[in-house]
């Protein structure tokens, strides 16, 4: 028997043909992104459930141990420098599971959007980049490309052409706008179809992003 991540579930249509596995941010928890699909414009969309997990609870090392919702430890403020494989990999199989889960259930792959926040949109990528099958799309909040020196070597040529949207706030206090370019250029100079989004916020979600994912999702969904 498989034992799944906790998650909240919310469905927009009966019998949805669509699944939305969307990561959060450290320290938060799966309801933090509920309450964003109520904002969205999904008048044309075929029926989408939104699968919303909780990451697991450890002890953090930036915040001093103190243990918290997360994907992976967060070791220090360079990011880029030294990161929690071990965890990062953790997290990226349990997530798998969830996909695994949604296959189960009938929805196929190339009909699932992996979706995250911060931590939640590095998930996005250490998994979306890796998986063996064709997914919809991965979209990917105020995050980056974790483990970006071997990403290339990993990374699965089923996702080559999986659409990409990327956005970030330029006063993002917590992960630098800077990282966040760095992060588009490696995976433009991959070869991957990103769509790049700037906003004038810092590390949250604004109503012109919401709009952006909004027809995102309906370009994406149409295909």
């Amino acid at each position: 028997m498989n034992n799944y991540l906790d998650t909240i579930e919310l469905e927009s249509a009966p019998n949805p043909t669509v699944s939305v596995i969307w990561m959060h941010g450290l320290g938060a928890d799966g309801s933090d992104f509920v309450p964003i699909v109520q904002e969205l414009d999904l008048r044309g969309c075929p029926g989408i459930r939104f699968v919303f997990p909780h990451a697991p609870t450890m002890p953090v090392t930036i915040n001093g141990g103190y243990v918290m919702r997360a994907w992976y430890d967060i070791l220090g403020t360079d990011i880029a420098r030294r990161e929690d494989e071990s965890g990062l990999r953790q997290s990226q199989a349990e997530i798998e599971k969830l996909i695994a889960r949604e296959i189960e259930r009938g929805i196929p792959a190339n009909r699932i959007i992996l979706a995250g926040f911060s931590q939640g949109c590095a998930m996005t990528l250490q998994t979306g980049l890796r998986h063996p099958e064709k997914l919809a799309g991965l979209l990917c909040l105020s995050g980056y490309v974790p483990l970006h020196t071997i990403v290339a070597a990993e990374r699965h040529a089923a996702n080559q052409a999986t659409p990409i949207y990327l956005a970030h706030g330029r006063a993002d206090p917590v992960i630098p706008f800077i990282r966040a370019e760095q992060s588009r250029d490696l995976l433009k100079s991959l070869g991957y179809a990103v769509e790049w989004h700037e906003y004038p916020m810092q590390h949250s979600v604004c109503q012109e992003e919401i709009d952006d994912i909004s027809s995102w999702l309906k370009k994406v969904l149409a295909g």
